[in-house]
């Protein structure tokens, strides 16, 4: 499974809203390869779901992630910081083995 902090649903719903996507839009998470420790994380709004997708729902929130991604992702919670080290949505992964020190990329 993966959840969402109360800060990450406020600031979907505002942006969701801010950019008027349809009332079936979720947030999409993912895990492509790249970054200095070997996989970046991936988060867009969607309203496409594909017939392979892993779907969640945490605090009212819809959350889809494509099965291969999943692997990587279970049990991680989204959050999202507005402080003085950095602004946006970030992922807690409990399967992330190093992290590099922007938070942008890890391992397993």
């Amino acid at each position: 499974m993966i959840t969402v902090t109360e800060r990450a649903k406020t600031k979907a719903i505002e942006l969701m809203s801010k950019e008027s996507r349809p009332a079936e839009a979720f947030i999409r998470v993912g895990v492509e390869g790249g970054g200095c420790s070997g996989l970046t994380y991936k988060l867009e709004f969607d309203s496409q779901q594909l017939p392979d997708d892993k779907v969640f729902e945490d605090k009212g929130i819809k959350i889809v992630c494509d099965k291969k991604s999943f692997l990587y992702l279970i049990g991680t919670e989204l959050d999202f910081t507005d402080g003085l080290n950095g602004k946006g949505f970030s992922f807690n992964n409990p399967n992330a083995s190093r992290t590099c020190g922007c938070g942008e990329s890890f391992s397993v």
